[in-house]
């Protein structure tokens, strides 16, 4: 069984040696044994907190590059033309840890028929799409393999966690208000 070890942000342009198609569940999971299209099984074992984006390479032990694509999934879709509404019910579902999907006068969710009365009680309409589903990816760039780089054309960044990451080198204090929560980093 083929291991894929490591995540090509935005993949290989012109080489693939399969596809992996996936739902947003399993995209964002460290440790899964799955098929790939072609139903060659395949395991991944990749950094804790990545999450696959569709279009992102993985590279295999032996070379071997696979493409991962977002797979079709249930999603509410909620359309507003008053983005203070459409703000509302992004902060009300960001603040319950939901993962939305954003578009200009739009947003998206993984159907569910709570989540869609909530925003209904909003005064917005949720509508049950099929669709893949591509989440924001959160304000903290550093971290997960595949958020740890932004997304632009060039070389395609490998990333494979085999370094060692200490975050805590800094040697200072930050006061409150900085984004560092006022925690002090390790000398």
């Amino acid at each position: 069984m083929q291991k894929f070890t490591q995540v090509i942000v935005g993949g290989v342009p012109g080489r693939s040696d399969g596809v992996l198609t996936l739902r947003f569940d399993d995209r964002r999971r460290s440790r899964l044994r799955t098929q790939l299209d072609d139903g060659r099984e395949v395991a991944l074992i990749l950094p804790r907190g990545t999450i696959l984006r569709d279009g992102d390479g993985l590279r295999a032990e032996d070379g071997a590059v696979v493409t991962v694509l977002a797979a079709p999934q249930a999603l509410s879709l909620v359309r507003a033309e008053d983005p203070l509404r459409l703000a509302q019910a992004a902060y009300h579902l960001g603040n319950r840890h939901i993962p939305v999907q954003l578009g200009s006068d739009w947003l998206a969710y993984e159907h569910d028929h709570v989540l869609d009365g909530m925003v209904e009680d909003l005064g917005l309409l949720a509508e049950t799409v099929s669709r893949p589903f591509e989440p924001e990816a959160g304000g903290y760039r550093h971290g997960a393999a595949s958020d740890a780089q932004p997304r632009h054309g060039g070389e395609p960044h490998v990333h494979d966690h085999e370094h060692p990451h200490d975050h805590d080198q800094h040697g200072h204090d930050h006061p409150h208000g900085d984004g560092h929560g006022g925690h002090r980093h390790g000398a």
